[in-house]
């Protein structure tokens, strides 16, 4: 079943709107998808059942300025938050580089950032770690941009890529900092974001 979220909140609300473009839909994982992700990026043992995600497809904005058609898969709690998000994120031109499935990067979150792949979905330990599990193992983490948003835990960057990013006063396109309108539309929808952590900063993660 698809559930296309955007138009369902206008219905409900009486409201109108032009046509901007977005386009989100809401899906459960089908077969072949839950066979693709199996072994890669879910396996036995994982916090999170297969039937309790979601694929959310989207719209978004490259950096080369042209709309693009990406995948975040969620968990179902948060997937209709997830769609408004990155509706704002559309509206306000956000760019985002690519939005691929981990699946792709055989589950290598290694990969994934050095692709600089916005991302949600991974059963995985937290990075910098060995066991337990990351807040992405439950579908309720985020990974946006992470080569000008990297992970910094003293002089570790994740991407490496990410080096000349660390600085984060200078204004550039795909970072974010704290109080913009990037992390007030992720709060304003009960994400936490990595950079506001005192331990290490994960300028591109946002959790709830």
């Amino acid at each position: 079943m698809i559930a296309f979220v955007l138009s369902a909140v206008l219905a409900a609300t009486g409201l109108s709107a032009p046509d901007d473009g977005y386009r989100a839909a809401i899906r459960g994982i089908d077969t072949a998808t839950a066979r693709a992700m199996t072994g890669v990026s879910w396996r036995r043992g994982c916090p999170v059942r297969i039937a309790d995600l979601r694929l959310v497809g989207l719209t978004y904005w490259g950096f080369d300025g042209i709309r693009h058609r990406g995948e975040l898969i969620v968990h179902r709690d948060a997937a209709s938050s997830v769609v408004t998000v990155f509706h704002t994120l559309y509206a306000m031109r956000f760019p985002i580089r690519r939005m691929n499935r981990v699946d792709l990067y055989r589950g290598d979150d290694n990969a994934s950032m050095a692709a600089d792949n916005t991302s949600a979905f991974n059963c995985r330990p937290a990075t910098g770690s060995s066991r337990g599990f990351s807040v992405h193992s439950y579908g309720r983490a985020i990974d946006l941009n992470p080569m000008e948003n990297p992970y910094v835990k003293g002089r570790v960057v994740l991407p490496p890529s990410g080096k000349r990013f660390t600085g984060r006063t200078a204004l550039r396109p795909g970072l974010i900092r704290h109080g913009d309108r990037v992390w007030r539309t992720f709060a304003a929808r009960g994400f936490r974001w990595g950079g506001d952590w005192t331990s290490l900063k994960d300028y591109q993660h946002f959790e709830r």
